[in-house]
């Protein structure tokens, strides 16, 4: 694992931005550092909208939010002085319902010796009910280091 490629899992919450601040702050002295924003949407349930046009509009919402906040990440890290060229975005849609197992697999894929995410804040009792990215991040990486940025 190349310990200067730099996962970072985002969602649009304010703890997803802290986090990139975070990753900003420790880097941006650091020569050859590359540092990817990931954006993983989940699907909605098509049988939640009552035709194709609202369903459609739906997924369309959530693109445009989703580059929105990325876009304003990769203005939070240049900001703290990462090269434009060192930061790259990438987005996906999926339906299954883990998050942390595709978070992983890029990791693996793309050589990142690091994995970056936003602790979401929930209760215990919550995250027993419906659990944790980044607990289960925690729990099932291997090779690399993991950041929880609360």
């Amino acid at each position: 694992m190349d310990c200067k490629r730099i996962l970072v899992a985002v969602d649009t919450s304010e703890n997803s931005l802290r986090a990139v601040s975070y990753v900003g702050e420790m880097v941006r002295n650091t020569e050859g550092v590359h540092v990817e924003l990931l954006h993983i949407v989940r699907l909605p349930q098509r049988d939640l909208y009552p035709d194709e046009v609202s369903f459609q509009e739906q997924l369309r919402v959530q693109e445009v939010e989703s580059q929105n906040f990325l876009e304003d990440a990769h203005g939070i890290l240049e900001g703290k002085g990462l090269p434009s060229g060192s930061v790259t975005e990438r987005q996906l849609c999926i339906t299954v319902p883990s998050i942390a197992q595709h978070i992983l697999r890029i990791q693996k894929e793309g050589n990142f010796g690091t994995i970056v995410v936003g602790r979401r804040g929930v209760s215990k009792a919550e995250e027993f009910l419906f659990g944790s990215v980044s607990s289960k991040i925690v729990h099932y990486a291997k090779n690399c280091c993991v950041w929880v940025v609360g």
